[in-house]
């Protein structure tokens, strides 16, 4: 049985960040072998966090990340409290998760993802340190030229496929994105059931404005309303914030770019 020094217990503990008694057992149990105590340290962790799987996970970061070939990449990584979001271990856990599904071989899914490039074990080994629930719950990936944003507090996510070269103007439209939320790029994007919940919603109030007026003329009101309503859930219609006399669609067709498809994250939804 090998002696377990303080001294021994004390490296063990900066190494791996988890409480003095904890690196004592491990290291007891494993004879003062680090890397087996390592392991039943892991063990031991997935353990306890098994039993803690059903925590609400409403913290985290949204990254986005584009490789030198293109390949633009953007996950969402949840945690249960915002100081540990705002840790750097976390931020450079999503970075490294980020990173490989850019430019590695891609992937469709999480689980996926998390067995490329030993993640798994950087995963792992940060929720054994600081066990909180984690979870890698949306990836994306996307190979097409792109304009991105990410909001400064890392809770809202833009990307924009498109066709052409101006980066630089897509991206501004994803800032645009950000702040406007729309809720599809054109107006062929939005289901049957969306448009008649808001014709639905649209009918009810202008029956209440306009009482005691024909049917046919509500129904030209609520027209109209769609109408602007339709306009205004729909990216390429909206004004476009950095320059309103445009519309998004007109702004990108004079930047030369063609957006083909929308990405709009917000944490946790």
């Amino acid at each position: 049985m090998a002696d377990i020094t303080a001294a021994m217990v004390k490296s063990f503990r900066d190494k791996t960040g988890l409480p003095m008694m904890e690196c004592k057992k491990a290291l007891v149990e494993a004879n003062g072998d680090e890397d087996l105590a390592i392991e039943l340290l892991r063990k031991a962790g997935k353990k306890t966090m098994e039993k803690r799987a059903d925590r609400s996970t409403e913290a985290g970061r949204i990254a986005i990340y584009t490789a030198p070939n293109g390949t633009t990449a953007m996950a969402e990584l949840l945690c249960e409290s915002a100081p540990v979001s705002n840790t750097k271990e976390f931020i450079e856990l999503l970075g490294n998760i980020v990173k490989q599904l850019a430019e590695g071989p891609g992937a469709n899914t999480a689980e996926e993802l998390l067995a490329q490039n030993r993640l798994q074990l950087e995963f792992d080994d940060l929720v054994n340190k600081i066990r909180e629930v984690f979870k890698l719950s949306r990836i994306l990936r996307v190979e097409s030229k792109a304009g991105t944003y990410v909001h400064h507090d890392n809770g809202i996510g833009v990307v924009l496929e498109i066709e052409g070269d101006n980066v630089d103007a897509a991206n501004n439209i994803c800032m645009h994105v950000a702040s406007m939320q729309p809720r599809a790029l054109s107006q062929a994007d939005l289901s049957d059931e969306m448009i008649a919940h808001e014709r639905e919603i649209i009918t009810e109030q202008t029956k209440n404005d306009n009482a005691g007026k024909p049917d046919q003329i509500i129904a030209k009101i609520v027209d109209g309303r769609m109408k602007s309503a339709m306009a205004e859930m729909c990216l390429l219609d909206q004004p476009f914030v950095m320059e309103s006399s445009k519309s998004v669609g007109q702004f990108a067709k004079d930047a030369g770019i063609s957006i083909t498809k929308m990405h709009h994250w917000i944490l946790g939804k």
